[in-house]
């Protein structure tokens, strides 16, 4: 909660807007934009949802979700499967090796 909280105010100073502004354009109070920041109480999911489209970010992001990225495995066989497994666990063993 409280990464959350710090990245809500980050993302407002960052828009050079006060709490009371951004407190304004939610229409709420400026009480509860500050509750948020200081990890009291968490935003309800119309607000994440409003806060990540008046910042130009996603909800993940907001919530400090960890990012993954996906591959479409559409259209292969079940051998070419098992080989892109194969791969991604090569590769990260090889990442994970001192250097």
């Amino acid at each position: 909660m409280i990464a959350t909280a710090e990245r809500i105010k980050t993302l407002r100073e960052n828009f050079g807007l006060s709490q009371a502004e951004l407190a304004g354009r939610l229409d709420i109070t400026r009480s509860s934009v500050n509750a948020w920041e200081m990890g009291i109480s968490v935003p309800s999911t119309q607000y994440i949802v409003e806060l990540a489209q008046l910042f130009g970010v996603s909800t993940d992001f907001i919530l400090c979700v960890p990012q993954t990225q996906t591959i479409s495995i559409d259209g292969l066989t079940g051998d070419d499967i098992a080989l892109v497994h194969q791969l991604v666990t090569h590769l990260r063993r090889k990442n994970q090796r001192p250097e």
